[in-house]
Parts: structure tokens; C-alpha cells; sequence
């Protein structure tokens, strides 16, 4: 930690991951030699990174310190918030403290990686106080939309450091769990030395709406159609959930439930006593077709226009249970997610086509935000009353928002620190300043692989997407300088080759003269033959196109 000038007096904070950012929640607070980690979340990748599952951060600076790290401490159930879980543990076997339904949640994630029996996991609640040799953790209730959200104050000898998650203030909660705003009042009269604070909707001037605002909207719903409801929402939004099974019951309509999120998040909302059905509701896919239209309630995933959720494959009739029939009505409870927007459009598209009647958009009030607006904002700096600022979990225009906000409620500019991922605030009872900065950009999840997406994979990527491949084949005997077959050229993705015969002509011509030349260099071997090769195909095919296909030369070398 010196190596980052922070000296011994001083209590560091910093961002792993979500600052400048929607994802990838992995934050720190550190004092001398003891580290408390919040969260480990992921991010959605970008339209760009073809074939990248997940992004999550580096986590190389966590690592070397791993000896410091006393606890990862979980404020909510969210992917952006504990997806990275599996991975994290992988590097850093900590000890895990969570909510219920979190904690449900990440022994379903370790279970799959094959981590559960290895990772210490204790349930909290905010009731919860984990004591340490020089700092102490203490929880808050917040409320979000999902249940069991935590705000989380660090007690170091500098001061209490407080990281609220993502939060609303929601007085009706449909899980009937208030936030609790005397706690948090009280942190505030006793002293916060710095709040971080969620900036996700710090652009809005208003108060989100609460949750239960949408049941009337539901119950609407659900009083004017009369042929199968067809309801589409986050697998982790139970409070959602909630809101339409009971609706269902209400109305006699039975539940059938796809994708397997949407499963195991009955299963866990269940469990913990937040879903309250009944023996008898929930019917499972093939009693769905001796029951009546109108006693029918579908719920699935699929809301952001995943290509293999259940809704996906409804819309574009390759669900091997579900078909759309006439008066159905679907209902996608959510908003895109910023680039999911087209996907969206593209299931809706497709389902009206099949003839469903499709419910969606803030018009219908069939949805509202987990994250508080700018007067939630306003109302969690004036309770905390913080001395320093940092805003996290925002790209940098709403954290620079955020920081107006603060400063509205009393805390000085000078005293708001907009960080980038890696910076290290550095704090004592009265002072702050950056105090350095750690590596800590972004690791790609392919499949299995992790960190092995490189930038040159993805350039690859984008080439094969935008401009197609051309494959060159040849068989040569590099001693006696011999081209013994070939070459042929294979275009995918390029040009059709049936049409583009004299093309591909010449482009063989200058690959023979190409090899040729390279051969008779003295150095010559494989790897310089293929450089030429796609030097000299790529100038060719630019100038007589302007595309720059990937080249990949494929070398049969023959020694004898």
C-alpha cells in the first residue's frame, strides 16, 4: 500500500470496478493492513466486444493484498453485484457475508463453478455487526428491487466510511422491508467521514416511483384481457414477481414459470418467504394446455431480448412448449438496458407479427426504477451529512451531477472526489487527497476462459463481422523452394465467390508470386511466407474493394 503514498494515519478508498461505469461494482476501504471488499460484480458487454460473455475488473491489485482482505461484504443480489463472485473467489478465497436472498444467489453461482464447498458464506441482516482488529462493519436497510439491500458503513480509526449500494427510497415496498432511515440518521449525527453514493439515475430530477405504484397497473392488466398473459421481467426483481403472482391469484389464473433464472428465483423468493402461493398455483408446461386462456399466467425471462430466454424463442416460434395464440397478451414489466434497445424492438416486432398483443413502455406503468432520482439523492446526503464525497456506480456525467447535488446539501466542491477505477482516496479525520493509482481495468469472460480475450481476438472479431474472411490454401516444399499446390482462395463473408471469379483469379496469381519471392528470401520460413502472403492479398483486395478482409493463409509445409 506505500507504493501507493498512503501513509499510515490514513484510511484508503477506492473503486475496483464502477466508477465511470454501469457494472462491475467492486469497491475497497482499507486501513493499514486490513481490507473490507464490497461487492463483485460484472458488466454487460458493449455491441463491440463480439463473443465476450461478461466483463469483469482486474483484479491484480486485490491479489497482491490478498492477506489484508478480512471480508467481501454484499449489499444486494444484482449480477452487477455479485456476478463476479465465481471469479473473485478464484484468486482470493475470502470469507462471503451477505443478505438471505444474496447469499442464496452466490451458493447458486459457486455451486456451478464448482466453489461452494471451498467458500465460507455467512448470512447477515442488518442487524449484523462484523468486528475486526482495527475496523468494524455495520449494515443498514435500504430498499432497491430486489430484497434484502444493504447500505454498508465501514468504522475505521479515521472515520466511518459509508457505501449505500444501490438504493431508492421506497416507503411501500412491496416486500413490506422500509428503508431505514433512523439508522441512517444516526450514522449521519454521529459523523461520516465519506459517503459513496449510487449515481445511477443521478440525471433525474425526481422521486422514483415506489413499487407498489405498479400493482394497480398490473391489477389492470389483468381485470381487461381475457385470453393468456404472457409476463416478462428480471428474474431478480421478486418484488416484480410478487406483484404478479398475486395478481394472478386474484383472478384464479394459474402460474407456469420458464427460463431457468425465473425458476430458481421462485424456488429462493419462496424459501425466504417472500412469495407467498399457494399449493396448486404454479402448473408446470404441459398442463398449460388443458387449462382456459383466461386461467392462464406465463412467467418467463427474457425482457431485454436475450436471444436463448424463454420469450425470445416464444416470439420467434422455436420454444418447443410455448406457441403465441391469438388474444395472447405479453407484458414486458422492464426497461432496455442501455444497448439492448434494438433486441427489445425485435421480440416486440416478432410478437406482434405472431398476433400477441404486447404491453410496454413507461406509458403503461408497468415499470419503474430501482435506483433513486435526484431527491433520494438529496434526502441520503442530508442524512449522512458526510464530510468528503465520492459518487460511484455512474459513467462520469452522473457523477459529476451527483456532485452538484451534494454540494445543494453542504458538502464544499473541494470536498467531492470524482475517481476513475484504481484511483486511491486517501483520508484522515481532516483531510483527503488522491493518493495514487492501481491498475485496474477491465478482464473479458469467454466461455470459460477468463482474461484470455485480448485486444487482437477482438480486432479479429470485428474484422471477421464487418469485412468477412478470406482463406488462402498451399501446399510447398521450402527446401528445393517448390509450390506443390495451390494456392486456392475461400471466401466467407467477403465476396460471393461464384460472382467474383476474376477477382479471385488475380488475387491467386499474386499469392503464387508472393510465395515465390518470400521463398527465395535466405531466412525464409512458415511464419515469413505467411506475413507476406497477407501483406501483399490485403493491399490487393483493398485497392480492388476498399475492404480489409481478415487474411488467413493455411500452409501445408511438405519436407520431402
Amino acid at each position: 500500500m506505500n507504493k501507493l503514498n498512503v501513509k499510515n494515519n490514513e484510511t484508503a478508498i477506492y473503486g475496483v470496478g464502477g466508477l465511470g461505469e454501469i457494472g462491475k461494482n467492486t469497491y475497497g476501504v482499507q486501513f493499514q493492513d486490513e481490507i473490507i471488499l464490497i461487492d463483485a460484480g460484472i458488466k454487460f458487454p458493449e455491441d463491440d466486444l463480439l463473443g465476450v460473455d461478461y466483463v469483469i475488473p482486474d483484479y491484480q491489485y486485490l491479489v497482491k493484498n490478498k492477506d489484508k482482505i478480512k471480508a467481501l461484504v454484499i449489499t444486494h443480489g444484482h449480477e452487477d453485484h455479485i456476478g463476479g463472485v465465481p471469479y473473485l473467489i478464484r484468486d482470493l478465497n475470502v470469507p462471503i457475508y451477505a443478505g438471505p436472498l444474496a447469499s442464496a444467489l452466490i451458493k447458486n453461482k459457486l455451486e456451478e463453478h464448482g466453489l461452494l464447498r471451498s467458500t465460507e458464506i455467512h448470512e447477515i441482516n442488518p442487524q449484523t455487526v462484523l468486528k475486526f482488529n482495527k475496523t468494524k462493519v455495520s449494515f443498514f436497510r435500504t430498499t432497491h428491487s430486489i430484497p434484502d439491500t444493504l447500505g454498508i458503513a465501514v468504522h475505521t480509526p479515521s472515520g466511518v466510511i459509508v457505501e449505500t449500494g444501490d438504493y431508492k427510497f421506497d416507503l411501500t415496498p412491496v416486500t413490506r422491508q422500509p428503508p431505514d432511515l433512523q439508522e441512517m440518521a444516526r450514522l449521519g449525527r454521529e459523523g461520516v467521514l465519506c459517503l459513496m453514493s449510487d449515481s445511477t439515475n443521478a440525471e433525474r430530477p425526481v422521486w422514483t416511483k415506489s413499487e407498489s405504484w405498479i400493482g394497480s397497473a398490473v391489477e389492470h392488466i389483468f381485470d381487461e384481457e381475457t385470453g393468456r398473459i404472457i409476463f416478462a421481467t428480471f428474474a431478480s426483481n421478486i418484488s416484480r414477481i410478487k406483484t404478479a403472482c398475486d395478481a394472478a391469484l386474484r383472478h384464479g389464473r394459474k402460474i407456469a414459470v420458464f427460463g431457468r433464472s425465473m425458476e430458481a428465483a421462485i424456488v429462493n423468493g419462496q424459501e425466504l418467504g417472500y412469495l407467498n402461493v399457494p399449493d396448486g398455483t404454479f402448473v408446470d408446461a404441459s398442463e398449460l394446455q388443458s387449462l382456459p386462456a383466461e386461467k392462464t399466467l406465463i412467467l418467463c425471462t427474457g425482457s431485454q431480448g436475450e436471444t436463448m430466454a424463454a420469450l425470445s424463442r416464444i416470439a420467434n416460434g422455436t420454444h418447443r412448449q410455448i406457441a403465441i395464440q391469438p388474444n395472447d397478451t405479453v407484458v414486458f414489466s422492464s426497461n432496455p438496458i442501455p444497448g439492448n434497445k434494438v433486441s427489445v424492438n425485435r421480440v416486440i416486432n416478432e410478437l406482434e407479427e405472431a398476433g400477441a398483443k404486447v404491453i410496454h413502455g413507461k406509458i403503461n406503468k408497468i415499470h419503474t426504477s430501482g435506483h433513486g432520482g435526484q431527491e433520494e439523492q438529496k434526502l441520503m446526503l442530508s442524512l449522512m451529512k458526510p464530510k468528503y464525497f465520492m459518487p460511484i456506480h455512474g459513467e462520469f456525467r452522473m457523477l459529476k451531477i451527483h456532485t452538484e447535488l451534494a454540494e445543494q446539501c453542504g458538502v464544499p466542491m473541494e470536498n467531492s472526489f470524482i475517481m476513475k477505477n484504481g484511483d486511491v482516496l486517501a483520508l484522515t479525520k481532516d483531510s483527503a487527497r488522491i493518493a495514487g493509482h492501481f491498475a485496474a481495468g477491465d478482464v473479458y469472460i469467454d466461455g470459460n476462459g477468463i482474461g484470455d480475450i485480448g485486444n487482437v481476438v477482438l480486432r479479429d472479431r470485428q474484422l471477421l463481422s464487418e469485412e468477412g474472411l478470406v482463406v488462402v490454401v498451399a501446399t510447398i516444399n521450402l527446401k528445393d523452394q517448390e509450390i506443390q499446390s495451390g494456392p486456392d482462395l475461400l471466401s466467407r463473408g467477403f465476396v460471393y465467390m461464384r460472382e467474383s471469379g476474376q477477382l479471385l483469379d488475380e488475387g491467386r496469381r499474386l499469392v503464387f508470386r508472393t510465395i515465390r519471392r518470400a521463398m527465395r528470401n535466405k531466412n525464409a520460413n512458415e511464419s515469413s511466407i505467411r506475413n507476406a502472403i497477407i501483406d501483399d492479398l490485403q493491399e490487393f483486395l483493398y485497392n480492388k474493394t476498399e475492404r480489409h478482409p481478415l487474411i488467413l493463409p493455411m500452409l501445408i509445409m511438405n519436407k520431402k
